[in-house]
């Protein structure tokens, strides 16, 4: 099991024990196990399975826990998660994906109701009922209804990490069955959507059944659904992601991936081109109809010229222009991962972080970077140990000592400020005026509606010393919900006052989406790229940023960490 799989276990769990009531103390401590074990270095797996090491040597571990852990490691659960799943409906972890409830809201609603499905809660909400409970009102009914409407968007949704972690591992597998030439995935992983529903995986080689036999004996296929001479589909891994496994002829390979690549719409759009000249398309291929003959089908770029077009990006094949914009010389030369000169968004062991300065340092340069950014938090978040002034100004001063004394790389001093209610930020200007870059953020009253939100947003756009706006709609992907406000407004605002949008590469932010960076590009807005790291493992997310860039159509000019260091700090300084 990966570290994530193992914390989600711990999160739930812990969850659950709160629904029950249970003790606070020892709630804690599954979520501080969950945390240090999603950010550790290594995986857990191999630390209990190794006889000359301990789990409880990780901060945050204790021995009651490294026996929890190891119950995870051999079930795929817990005895204490197991307990209280009996003890509550099956569906209670799916109640804990609806915003707006929580684990006490959800012990008074079985409490009262006895309800044990999301069709339930969603008539209580329709009948009025939930409002007649302590702290629940017309609002929060409201707001629950939309949650459930949209956790049934999402449902058999999988972030696009995980899925392409699942492609990494079976093309290795793959990769070692003998014939076999390339092993490529399609889909909606291959265009960069934020999350996925399947995964479609191309395999060509002159051994297709042993590729298919390889498949289907994988050990975290977890069912069958159809094992056919040149295709295989399977739920795969405990989430139970679906994948379908094709093996093609080399001559097809191209038609097959431009054919299952997608998007629908984008392949509806370049077939019916096909059709106007004479020319029908297919996953086998590219054809004449006069008399059948192949025109092209080896590759994807022979496909595209063939039908008088240059190769369009994966990531831009979602019939919203691009074909035109080929057709006209007009695709934008995007961002690519190797533009990418910097990260201004990463935490430290000084607030909630899970490694130093130097650490992060070290990792950055092992990217390649000339420069990084630290922005821990601001004192708002007092869990999370942030900044007061005092702190961040020692941290400005501490920042210039390092770049005096030289790290390889170079540190410009920043912070993640809180944005609060009123629309102030979290330090005051004399502070904040000492930090080469200030982020701001919201992180807390995520429930107001739009018009409040907005005014919150336009006040903090006011506050001269403001750079960065980060990940600025606060979402979560498969949890949490964009908070409303006036995107048009904002975006206007930041572009007058030369405050650039972040593209949050978290993959499980993605924040902000592809149609709204295309949308503020269009008034002008500037982006920075960034990874929000709380661990140097988190470095390698800067991918799944880009990616969200090259969707919204950015060239490396709209991306302000393409630029070198001494640019970007004139930049920063010059609020340009």
């Amino acid at each position: 099991m990966e570290n994530r799989e193992i914390a989600r276990v711990l999160w739930e769990t812990a969850d659950l024990m709160e629904i029950a009531g249970e003790d606070s103390f020892r709630i804690r401590s599954y979520r501080n196990g969950a945390t240090a074990i999603e950010g550790h270095p290594e995986r857990i797996e191999d630390i209990l399975r190794d006889p000359e090491r301990k789990v409880t040597d990780i901060s945050g571990i204790g021995k009651g826990l490294a026996n929890v852990l190891s119950e995870i490691l051999a079930t795929g659960s817990c005895d204490r998660r197991d307990v209280l799943l009996q003890k509550f409906p099956p569906t209670a972890l799916e109640f804990l994906k609806i915003q707006g409830l929580g684990p006490k809201g959800i012990a008074l609603i079985f409490e009262h109701y006895r309800i044990s499905t999301i069709d339930e809660l969603e008539r209580l909400c329709l009948e009025e009922k939930l409002r007649t409970l302590p702290r629940m009102g017309a609002k929060l009914e409201e707001k629950v209804l939309r949650s459930i409407a949209q956790y049934r968007q999402r449902t058999g949704r999988y972030l696009l990490s995980y899925a392409e972690n699942i492609a990494y591992e079976l093309s290795q597998v793959f990769a070692k069955v003998p014939g076999v030439e390339a092993v490529t995935a399609a889909g909606s992983l291959r265009r960069g959507r934020e999350t996925v529903g399947d995964l479609d995986l191309l395999v060509t080689g002159p051994n297709p059944t042993a590729v298919l036999e390889q498949f289907v004996a994988y050990p975290k296929v977890d069912e069958v659904l159809g094992r056919g001479e040149n295709k295989a589909s399977a739920k795969v891994g405990h989430e139970g992601l679906q994948v379908d496994v094709r093996a093609l002829p080399k001559e097809s390979f191209g038609a097959a991936m431009q054919y299952f690549t997608g998007s629908k719409d984008h392949n509806v759009a370049i077939r019916t081109r096909a059709v106007k000249m004479g020319l029908k398309l297919s996953e086998y291929g590219l054809y004449r109809v006069e008399d059948n003959s192949k025109v092209a089908g080896e590759t994807e770029a022979g496909i595209y010229q063939a039908l008088g077009l240059p190769w369009i990006p994966p990531e831009l094949r979602e019939n919203c222009g691009e074909i035109e914009a080929a057709e006209e010389g007009r695709l934008p030369e995007l961002v690519e991962l190797k533009n990418i000169c910097g990260d201004l968004h990463m935490h430290t062991t000084e607030t909630d972080g899970r490694a130093t300065l130097e650490e992060m340092a070290q990792a950055a340069r092992g990217h390649g970077y000339e420069y990084i950014a630290i922005t821990d938090h601001s004192k708002a978040l007092a869990m999370a140990n942030g900044l007061d002034e005092a702190r961040a100004v020692a941290f400005a001063k501490q920042v210039r000592q390092l770049n005096r004394n030289g790290l390889g790389i170079r540190i410009f001093s920043g912070i993640e400020c809180d944005i609060l209610r009123d629309g102030a930020l979290d330090l005051a200007n004399d502070a904040l005026a000492e930090l080469d870059v200030v982020i701001g953020s919201v992180h807390s009253h995520m429930n107001l509606e739009a018009a409040e939100m907005t005014d919150r947003l336009l006040r903090a756009l006011e506050c001269p010393h403001l750079r960065i706006m980060g990940h600025p709609t606060g979402r979560m992907l498969l949890h949490r919900d964009p908070f409303p406000f006036d995107f048009e407004r904002i975006v206007t605002e930041a572009v007058r006052r030369g405050v650039w949008l972040e593209i949050n590469a978290s993959p499980e932010r993605l924040d902000l989406n592809s149609a709204m960076v295309r949308a503020a590009q269009a008034k002008g807005a500037r982006f920075t790229i960034s990874t929000d790291a709380h661990h140097p493992k988190h470095l390698y997310s800067m991918r799944y940023g880009v990616i969200t860039a090259r969707r919204g159509w950015l060239g490396p000019a709209d991306v302000m960490n393409t630029l070198p260091a001494g640019a970007l700090a004139d930049a920063l300084a010059t609020r340009t």
